[in-house]
């Protein structure tokens, strides 16, 4: 398998989690926010749909959702649900950022696309910004400016 292959792969997986977490997240949210999980989530089905696509046009077969996914923390009530949120963007940011690394030129762009999506996402659910989203090894946990 090409290293753009298994990026893209990759990739989806990540998504079909996201759909999946965005399924528990729009059960515990408050009613405040669940039609940005709503939009979220539709994000997520549309990037997973187009990312199956791909696979298919780079000749694989594209990997099949878990029936089931472990969640990072139990998730019990809408703080905990705002908390996934901003987690599984940053999950999706950082696979984002490794299909950005082994690509060229339109796929690229839809992956830079999606990184800076997952991105904004992830601010508005966490409330905090990361310097580099998706490249956790320049993050620095100890700067000022609400870097997490």
């Amino acid at each position: 398998m090409s290293d753009e292959l298994a990026a893209v792969q990759a990739a989806l997986a990540a998504e079909h989690a996201a759909v999946y977490g965005y399924g528990v997240v729009g059960g515990r949210v408050s009613e405040a926010r669940r039609g940005e999980a709503r939009s979220a989530w539709d994000a997520h089905r549309s990037r997973r749909d187009a990312l199956a696509r791909e696979v298919r046009d780079l000749g694989g077969e594209p990997v099949a959702a878990n029936a089931g996914y472990a969640l990072p923390f139990p998730v019990s009530d809408g703080a905990s649900a705002v908390r996934l949120a901003a987690d599984l963007e940053e999950r999706v940011a950082a696979v984002y950022s490794d299909l950005v690394r082994a690509t060229t030129g339109a796929r690229r762009t839809s992956a830079a696309t999606a990184l800076r999506d997952a991105a904004v996402r992830a601010t508005r659910w966490s409330g905090t910004t990361t310097p580099f989203p998706g490249l956790t090894e320049h993050t620095d946990t100890g700067a000022a400016g609400g870097t997490r």
